[in-house]
């Protein structure tokens, strides 16, 4: 064989490809991935804090967006979390399990991203980092591609892995999409996913000083609903509960907030007007709620609880546990983590992600039209979408 001609190329070295490199490399194919970076697994490395957030207990269909959200189900039953937790293991990787589900290195995230190189090179593969691809042609039944350093790669099949738009600063940009599109895909509407969302100077002048303060919260939109941490910010809001809604939210539309999910309001005021109605109900909100978020919500709110109607802590209750707040924007794919939207599924082979109208072509990770929850979802569907690609490829 020219060794210009390979059986596989792949483009992207992160998590999708490096495990769609391995499982094709095992079966024989030979198999070169190539990658702008410096590094492979760069978004690993940086994961969960350095330790890398590689799956979710609970991951399952549920946990995913796009137009077919179903359209992940067979690859990530067929190599599920458990599959890619037993292949942590079998390499020595200690992990924890952290809230959710959320499982982690109990050391570094280097530990993955060594665990996949190794077994790359194990099954063969050829790894060209600091390369990337000048252009992509459609040559009978394969693909010529053209790389940045003037080699030219004949391949059977092409693989897709390169992501998607976010945290552009380490390189991330939108070729995946463009080419899919070059060769008759269909591409759906992208924007930036599990971000903060940032609000108008009006807003920000009379909530700016929470900045930094934390709340456990409710925060529902678009049909969805999620209760975790949320951070208020010198932008706007920000935490895990903000970031999942984030994937669901639109432009022009509101956020409802509870800002104590787990008190009711109404009948904990009720109860402390009975035991001291002589406190200020700002001072009764504040054993609710944080102090500064409970002077604010409170203000306006003036005289004694014994003074105070049903009518008035109803109100109250409301404006803590059913805070409707509409955000200005997100902070674009600068922060991030994924991208919604991508290739459209109904183009590609849900068991093998094979674009039905381009035979050889493979798309797999966060290019496709499948975003996850935070939380180690995208990770895992990076892992099924390139495991799956690799048995085919």
């Amino acid at each position: 064989m020219n060794p210009r001609d390979v059986d596989v190329l792949i483009v992207g070295a992160g998590a999708a490809g490096m495990m769609c490199a391995m499982e094709a490399g095992r079966r024989g194919r030979s198999v070169r991935v190539v990658d702008h970076a410096r590094a492979p697994g760069e978004k690993i490395r940086i994961s969960g804090g350095g330790r890398c957030n590689f799956t979710n207990l609970g991951c399952g269909p549920h946990a995913f967006l796009g137009e077919n959200p179903r359209f992940a189900t067979s690859a990530l039953k067929r190599f599920s979390q458990r599959d890619f937790l037993r292949r942590v293991e079998a390499a020595g990787i200690a992990w924890h399990e952290k809230t959710l589900g959320q499982l982690f290195c109990d050391d570094s995230a280097r530990q993955i991203v060594r665990m996949l190189t190794d077994q790359m090179a194990e099954a063969g593969a050829t790894l060209s980092l600091g390369t990337h691809v000048a252009g992509v042609e459609r040559r009978g039944s394969g693909f010529e591609v053209v790389l940045s350093d003037g080699t030219q790669v004949r391949c059977a099949s092409l693989v897709l892995a390169t992501g998607g738009k976010s945290i552009p600063k380490m390189g991330a940009s939108g070729w995946a999409l463009d080419t899919a599109r070059d060769l008759g895909l269909r591409v759906t509407e992208t924007r930036p996913g599990l971000v903060p969302l940032v609000f108008d100077p009006d807003w920000l002048s009379r909530w700016n000083d929470l900045a930094g303060v934390s709340v456990d919260a409710t925060v529902a939109a678009g049909g969805a609903r999620f209760r975790e941490g949320l951070l208020f910010t010198h932008r706007g809001l920000s935490g895990p509960s903000i970031l999942q809604i984030s994937s669901y939210w639109r432009e022009g539309t509101s956020l409802s907030i509870g800002l104590a999910p787990t008190v009711d309001v109404f009948a904990e005021l009720k109860a402390m007007k009975g035991e001291n109605g002589r406190q200020a109900l700002r001072t009764a909100l504040s054993r609710i709620l944080p102090r500064r978020v409970a002077d604010k919500v409170g203000t306006g709110i003036t005289g004694n609880l014994a003074d105070a109607s049903d009518k008035t802590l109803r109100a109250i209750d409301a404006s803590v546990n059913g805070w409707s707040v509409r955000p200005a924007g997100s902070e674009g794919y600068r922060t991030a983590e994924v991208m919604l939207g991508g290739v459209a599924t109904e183009g590609l082979d849900q068991q093998t992600l094979q674009a039905k109208m381009v035979p050889g072509l493979f798309v797999i990770g966060e290019a496709v039209d499948v975003t996850g929850w935070l939380g180690g979802y995208n990770f895992q569907w990076a892992w099924s979408s390139g495991w799956a690609a690799g048995q085919a490829c």
